[in-house]
């Protein structure tokens, strides 16, 4: 992988609270879905990379779980990922919802990314503009910049691209001169495997009730993609109690056959080729309070845990 002396490559973590839009922009910049997106908090649960390569240049997109209080296992290794994606990243972009006031949240993300800042450029992104009432615009945005004074920041809509380019282009000055960490043609590093299981559980997010994705998890335990024709795969979808078993299941399994069509044909797009996805459901009383259950989910492990505990 030979690249050009002036090569400038480097991390650009995304942090905000939950549903800020950070996998949106991340999907947006790369061109394809690398992070599941969905109306619900806690939808990204592990740092995501996607990664944008040119003759000149390379972005890794880090898109960390949106910061929140830590009630539980599970939220302390949201807290923990995204701690790591703001202590890592050349650059950081905070992404923020700016048809929305800021509220006590932002408040104290802004003291954390003060903390842990050092000399790296802060970009705040305000994103949302498009639900932006005119009238909004100024008091809104003037709020955030309150929070971050020292930041540049700029108005975007990730769903119509508006001001996408503007930002990549800034985030390309900002980057370091250093080696491509990537083949040009990788836009992840996320196996299909974990991608396939991650579309499950975006499925489940836009089909169920509010309740139930907080307490969802999805293991693949199959992935066979010997058939050059066809992709087989086995998931098993946990819940943390019987009765959102049964609302996942629905009556006759109708619900679960909605989740796994919707799955099947996003996942089909990623491998391109057909997919046969067989799913199962079953309870893990309180998965999302046990460091040990979080950690086989395939959400951290005991060091991050232990490492975000105190954050946030």
């Amino acid at each position: 992988m030979s690249t050009p002396s002036d090569f400038k490559c480097g991390y650009v973590a995304l942090v905000g609270r939950p549903n800020a839009g950070k996998s949106t922009l991340v999907n947006a910049w790369v061109g394809q879905k690398v992070a599941i997106v969905s109306p619900k908090p806690q939808t990204t649960r592990t740092n995501q990379l996607g990664v944008l390569t040119t003759d000149n240049w390379q972005v890794v997109f880090v898109d960390a779980p949106g910061l929140l209080r830590a009630r539980h296992a599970l939220d302390r290794v949201l807290v923990a990922s995204a701690q790591q994606a703001l202590m890592e990243a050349d650059v950081v972009l905070w992404v923020a919802d700016v048809s929305r006031l800021p509220a006590a949240e932002d408040e104290r993300l802004a003291e954390l990314v003060r903390s842990r800042l050092g000399g790296r450029k802060l970009l705040m992104v305000l994103n949302k503009a498009d639900h932006l009432r005119a009238a909004r615009v100024l008091p809104n945005t003037d709020a955030y910049r309150a929070l971050a004074p020292d930041a540049e920041w700029m108005l975007v809509s990730a769903l119509r691209g508006d001001n996408l380019e503007r930002v990549l282009a800034r985030i390309v000055e900002l980057l370091p001169v250093g080696p491509q960490l990537f083949p040009e043609d990788q836009v992840t590093d996320k196996h299909l495997r974990v991608l396939a299981g991650e579309l499950v559980r975006e499925a489940a997010l836009y089909s169920l009730h509010e309740e139930v994705p907080h307490g969802l998890a999805v293991v693949v335990e199959e992935y066979d993609e010997t058939d050059p024709a066809l992709v087989r795969i086995e998931a098993m979808v946990y819940v943390d109690n019987d009765r959102h078993k049964g609302i996942v299941i629905g009556q006759g399994g109708s619900m679960l056959k909605v989740i796994g069509s919707r799955a099947r044909k996003e996942i089909e797009v990623l491998v391109e080729r057909q997919v046969f996805l067989g799913l199962r459901v079953k309870v893990r009383d309180g998965w999302r309070s046990d460091e040990r259950e979080v950690a086989r989910m395939g959400y951290g492990d005991a060091r991050e845990l232990r490492s975000g505990e105190e954050e946030f």
